[in-house]
């Protein structure tokens, strides 16, 4: 199995970009809502580490922009008790998806976690700054606060692009990004 990685900044589209290669995708984001929303275990461990923020299950994200807004730390504190159960979802994931021939990862934090193999295929998402903001407030729950936070725990996006094998410049038009995404899948699978 080939693991296709997209990297890139906060609003570039590698979720956009990653429904159009027909293959598996593992999203982190859905993963994460869905730990928030089912989990009740990692409620436990949040309402234990920070109780001013967490009353009730499922965790909101009110909750979380509140406990993030309001120390730095908290972010931190936050990420070690969910990342581990996003990583058990990855491997659920793959071993679901062993015997086809790419899965892609749109896992926003996939370098800075460590999640990187030898043999993936990282393909760094760039997209205009000023397109992926606009695209990033009209978010449900956006906050520039959080925005900033969460920009500040990633490599900075020269560094993704340069240990990246492919970049897509993202326009935010699907025939163009298709074309893209072919002309790598060709490259790839050859």
């Amino acid at each position: 199995m080939i693991r296709i990685a997209l990297v890139g900044g906060i609003g570039s589209g590698k979720t956009f970009i990653a429904k159009l290669f027909g293959y598996p995708v593992f999203n982190a984001d859905d993963s994460v809502a869905k730990i928030y929303s089912k989990n009740k275990k990692i409620y436990l461990k949040l309402r234990n580490r920070l109780p001013k923020f967490f009353f009730n299950f499922p965790i909101k994200k009110k909750e979380l922009i509140e406990a993030i807004i309001k120390n730095n730390n908290n972010i931190k504190i936050i990420s070690k008790i969910v990342h581990p159960e996003v990583r058990k979802d990855l491997q659920k994931f793959l071993k679901k998806n062993i015997r086809r021939k790419a899965v892609i990862l749109d896992i926003p934090l996939f370098l800075e976690n460590k999640l990187y193999k030898k043999k993936d295929i990282i393909i760094f998402v760039e997209s205009s700054r000023v397109e992926a903001f606009k695209r990033i407030k009209k978010r449900k729950n956006f906050n520039s606060s959080v925005f900033d936070h969460l920009r500040r725990l990633q490599f900075s996006l020269k560094y993704k692009k340069k240990i990246s094998h492919f970049v897509i410049k993202n326009k935010f038009n699907r025939s163009l990004a298709k074309k893209n995404v072919k002309y790598i899948l060709e490259r790839i699978l050859q």
